[in-house]
């Protein structure tokens, strides 16, 4: 489902206050619009609030949440304890600690970041694995690298490729299939050199990381397009890591 923060309030006063399900609350939602505008933290906690309900309830087997961008996540996951702290007693207070107690469960809540084996993705990997454990109490379940290329190459095979690479086998290659072979040359060059360029990114990745942070491989799809093939591919593959 998409999330709706409309929607959302409408079953929030559904649940707590009794108000029947109407159509549109219009006077409504602009108040609340004023006052979510006016208290930080308001929406948020509509959002977390109602995942964490679904959670609670027990509608689903499993709620995987795709996120807010990395620079919002740790506010939207914050927003129950800064509103716990604020207010001391009553229904609020109430509301706000079942979800923490969910949201600092690590046997039903956690984090998972997806990045790629590129600079600025794993930069924003580290630091927003640091921003989760020094402001929050949610866990990070894992981390999941996406695009990974394959090694192209073993070492016995890398230095046979080397040793192809003379003008005149490659002539000789082009004569044997009847076509020019240097673009598959170039291209299997290339390829080596990508992988080991981010080959080194991961490797930042997992120094940046605790150690008991598991890193979940997805390799690249070479595919012209991404539909319901490919995402039993990325199951499979996620599947074979996990």
């Amino acid at each position: 489902m998409s999330m709706d923060t409309e929607e959302s309030l409408k079953e929030y006063l559904s649940l707590q206050l009794k108000i029947p399900l109407l159509a549109k609350i219009g006077p409504l939602a602009r108040t609340f619009d004023f006052i979510a505008n006016a208290a930080p933290g308001v929406k948020e906690i509509l959002t977390i609030g109602k995942l964490a309900w679904e959670v609670k309830e027990r509608h689903y087997d499993l709620v995987v949440v795709d996120s807010v961008a990395s620079g919002h996540i740790v506010g939207q996951l914050t927003a129950p304890q800064g509103i716990n702290e604020l207010v001391q007693v009553g229904m609020v207070r109430n509301q706000t600690q079942w979800m923490l107690d969910i949201l600092h469960d690590p046997r039903q809540t956690g984090v998972v970041i997806v990045s790629a084996p590129e600079e600025m993705p794993v930069a924003e990997t580290i630091e927003l694995a640091d921003r989760l454990e020094a402001e929050t109490e949610v866990d990070l379940a894992a981390v999941v690298v996406n695009r990974v290329l394959p090694e192209l190459f073993t070492e016995r095979e890398e230095a046979l490729f080397e040793a192809l690479r003379t003008p005149k086998r490659i002539d000789a290659l082009t004569t044997a299939v009847g076509g020019d072979v240097t673009p598959v040359f170039d291209a299997a060059e290339l390829a080596v050199t990508l992988r080991r360029t981010r080959a080194e990114h991961l490797a930042t990745l997992r120094d940046g990381l605790d150690p008991a942070i598991p890193l979940v491989y997805v390799p690249y799809l070479f595919a012209r397009s991404h539909g319901a093939r490919a995402t039993r591919q990325v199951a499979e593959l996620l599947a074979e890591e996990l």
